[in-house]
């Protein structure tokens, strides 16, 4: 009969961590937190969403820390990896993210841990320092354009004059919605500065109900 230890070497089925010293798991560990570190100030500096959480603030720096010793746990023998995955696989995380940005932030705290994990330090503070350098010069980068959304409620006997305002702005119809005698226009309007006289004189268009200007950044609140 073939037997497994024929197969497989008794290194490989041997389950230790003989390579991992105390020295070896403080360092990965403590670079991961100094690296989580770095990304909790960039988060709560230059967060640029609608409600900042620093529960999510604090997990990230959890997640740095904890998939570093996941990484050291996984190097140190390749059956208790598999076990590893296995165990992982079964996870399922229910909250959504509502900023996509906020995904990137998960990203780098995993890629923390892995690189520490690994034994690449400097690779790992190098890269987060770049990430960081990168994101605080996206955030200060502001676009000359802003986009606006305008809603416009009005009976259809204005409908004459308020085209002609909306003919000497830069816009495109994105919800038109007609009751009865009334019609609800949803326009996305791009412009360079935040001038806002034409809101003013649409409300005063006799026949208009209300005209609501809102700038969209593309954030949600909780």
């Amino acid at each position: 009969m073939i037997n497994f230890t024929d197969i497989f070497k008794k290194g490989f089925l041997d389950v230790t961590t003989g390579d991992l010293s105390f020295k070896t798991i403080l360092m990965a560990v403590l670079a991961a937190f100094i690296c989580g570190m770095i990304i909790y100030f960039v988060y709560r500096r230059f967060y640029k969403g609608v409600i900042y959480s620093n529960n999510f603030n604090i997990l990230l720096v959890m997640v740095s820390v904890i998939t570093s010793f996941i990484v050291l746990t996984i190097s140190s023998n390749v059956v208790l990896s598999l076990g590893m995955v296995g165990a992982l696989s079964i996870v399922r995380f229910r909250t959504a993210v509502k900023d996509p940005l906020d995904v990137g932030f998960v990203f780098w705290a995993v890629a923390v841990g892995i690189t520490c994990g690994a034994g690449l330090y400097l690779m790992s503070f190098l890269c987060s320092i770049a990430i960081a350098l990168v994101y605080i010069l996206l955030v200060h980068f502001k676009a000359s354009t802003r986009v606006f959304l305008l809603i416009v409620k009005f009976d259809n006997t204005a409908n004459e004059n308020v085209q002609s305002i909306l003919r000497m702005l830069n816009y495109s119809v994105k919800n038109k919605t007609g009751i009865s005698n009334k019609t609800e226009l949803t326009l996305e309007i791009k412009s360079k500065s935040d001038n806002s006289t034409y809101v003013t004189i649409l409300s005063n268009i006799e026949g208009v109900h209300s005209a609501t200007l809102v700038e969209y950044t593309g954030d949600f609140g909780e």
